[in-house]
Formats: C-alpha cells, structure tokens, sequence
C-alpha cells in the first residue's frame, strides 16, 4: 500500500492507494450517526455489495444511485441528494462517502460542503480519472452554460483508492482517466513524461504495480501544488492544463457524450500548440502525437465543433479574466505558465488542430 500525505491551509489528510485495502484503511465509522453512500447506476451493479460488506454493519447506512458520469452533476440530482440526506436523518455527526468517479466525488463533495452547511465526507474513487478530482477538495456541479461552475472547496476526512475497484473499467474509461495522469506529467517533469512514454505503448497496460505507480506520481504532483495554492489563487490553476478547451468541448458535445480525457487529450494537444507559438516550447510533438495515437486517443477537435461556440464557452473559464480567455501553457514540460492568448491565435490553431 503507498501512502500520499495531503497538506492544504484548511485540513491534512491521507490518499491510500493499493489493492483490496479499503477495509483496513477506513476509519472508525461507528462513530458517525449514520452513513449516505452516494454512487452511480454503473458502480452500484459492479460494487456495491463489496463496498457493503466492508462497511460497520452497527451504524445505518443508506445508499443513494444518480445516473452515471456527467448526468450525475445536475442542480436536479443535487436537490435530491439534499432531500434523501433530510427524509433519511442525516445530521452533523452523519459522514458521506463518495463511491464512483470524477463526476461522484464533485457531487458527493458538495452535497457535503453545503448540507447543513457542511458534514465530512471521505471519497472513494474508482476510476483512474478521479486520482486527479479526488484529490484537492474541489467539488462541483455543472450549469448548462459551463462545467462546474457551481461548486466549493471542501476538503474530504480521506481518499482511499482502492485499486481493485479499477479493474472492471472498459477501455475508454481506462484510456480517459490515464489523460489526467499525462497531464501531470506534462506540467511537472519531462522524465516522468518519458516514463509512461517508454512503459505504456497500450492503454491495456495501465494496469497492476505499474499502475499503482503512476497514480502515486500523479497524486503526488497534485498534493504539491495544492499545498501551495488551496483555492486556485495562483499556481494551482496549472493543473488546468488542457482543460480550458477540453471543459468547453464536454459543454458542447453535451455533458457525457465525450469523456472528460478524451476532451482534455484534445485540450492538451492545443494548449502544446499554442506553446509553441507564443512562448517558444521546444518538445518535439512528433513523437508525443504518436504515442498517444498508438494508445487509442484521438486528439483532433471534433470536426462538427465550431470555432465561435467554443471560444464564448471558453470566455467563461474559470481562469478567465474579462471575458478574455486565459491558458495553461508550456514553457518547457515541467514549466508551466499563465498566459491570455488573442482570440486570432485561438482561432487559427482551433482550425489547425480541427484538421482544416
């Protein structure tokens, strides 16, 4: 098991990380009133009776099933959740345990941060895509003009990942969580970089010890630049990299038709190409283009994508200041920056990228 210390202004708490170790590692929940486990329709047919039988079976626990992926993230499901926690007696000293995905953690985490303004709650990820959104208490849901554009920073009590909740993900859920685990290697160090280049040549071995490894970086890079910068007043905006057009392609596609690494291997791609022009990155995009290539991702923009909807979707970033769309960009992998970019330069390499 591989332990990742997390320090932020507000709470330190632990991620475990490893194979058939959520048992051992949860903590006492008897002392909690009772237990809301929130998932999804996909995770509760795989999991849920495991996650039952590791759980105390002196404290009450009442299970709540949204939708699966994106459909999970709505002012409807949220409104609900709040409604099962009051018909079912939630109070202060009750815990949420957020069982799922990127889109589960978001949800659970701020139906935690905001019933009865605030209850503990401890995510339980089980795909490789929440290694990055577990992790750093941001939680959300989307609105139909932006993706989580209504949500909180609230650290959870613990992460545990357990790894063997991984194994029953189809590939394109593999593929779309490993995009989050190149990116952290594309903002913090050409050797780990070089790394997943060298080991993964197919998506089918992110898998077992190697695994386990990488999301350990990954968690790791993150937890050191949320140790910096809690609320993304500063540098905790370069994990956004990719994420300023890959967020405004989910909103586009409609939330769920493009995975969220699909869309940011797309958003990586051109926040890559945009370095080059504007800052001077000199990584050779050849080779990189062909590694993910050989790994399934397709990484042009969508041809049905038109440029003007796009950029209005990106105006409303969460990095945007004005109205003028602000980037993650590369210096060199390891050295990001921030950097507004000219509408005419986004344009121009939106329609390269497209492929036109």
């Amino acid at each position: 098991m591989e332990i990742v210390d997390i320090h932020t202004s507000s709470k330190d708490y632990q991620v475990f990380i490893g194979e058939n170790i959520l048992r051992n590692v949860l903590p006492n929940l008897e002392n909690f009133t009772k237990i809301l486990l929130i998932t999804d329709e996909t995770v509760s047919k795989y999991h849920v009776n495991k996650i039952m039988n590791d759980l105390p079976q002196r404290i009450e626990t009442v299970i709540y099933t949204t939708p699966s992926g994106e459909k999970a993230k709505t002012f409807q499901v949220y409104e609900d959740c709040i409604s099962f926690a009051l018909k079912e007696g939630l109070d202060r000293k009750s815990v949420i345990l957020a069982f799922g995905g990127g889109a589960i953690g978001d949800l659970a985490g701020f139906v935690a941060a905001t019933y009865m303004r605030g209850i503990p709650f401890i995510q339980i990820p089980t795909t490789i895509l929440a290694h990055d959104s577990a992790v750093g208490g941001k939680v959300a849901i989307n609105h139909s003009l932006g993706k989580n554009m209504v949500g909180a920073f609230y650290q959870p009590e613990m992460v545990v990942y357990d790894t063997s909740f991984l194994k029953s993900l189809p590939e394109r859920q593999l593929r779309s969580g490993f995009a989050e685990v190149i990116k952290h290697a594309l903002i913090s160090d050409s050797d780990f970089l070089m790394q997943l280049m060298e080991n993964v040549t197919s998506i089918d071995q992110v898998n077992g010890a190697l695994l386990t490894q990488f999301l350990k970086q990954g968690i790791e890079v993150k937890a050191s630049i949320v140790s910096q910068d809690e609320r993304e007043t500063g540098v905790r905006a370069y994990l956004n990299f990719g994420h300023t057009l890959g967020h405004a392609l989910e909103a586009q596609a409609g939330f769920g038709e493009l995975t969220h690494g699909e869309a940011v291997m797309c958003g990586m791609v051109y926040s890559l190409l945009l370095s080059k022009k504007i800052v001077g990155l000199e990584f050779d995009l050849h080779p990189f283009i062909l590694w993910i290539e050989a790994l399934g991702y397709k990484w042009r923009i969508p041809s049905n994508m038109s440029f003007e909807k796009i950029f209005e979707l990106m105006k409303r970033d969460k990095k945007s200041i004005s109205g003028k769309p602000t980037f993650v960009l590369l210096k060199d992998i390891g050295n990001p920056v921030m950097m507004e970019v000219d509408e005419k330069l986004l344009k121009d390499t939106f329609y390269m990228e497209q492929g036109e």
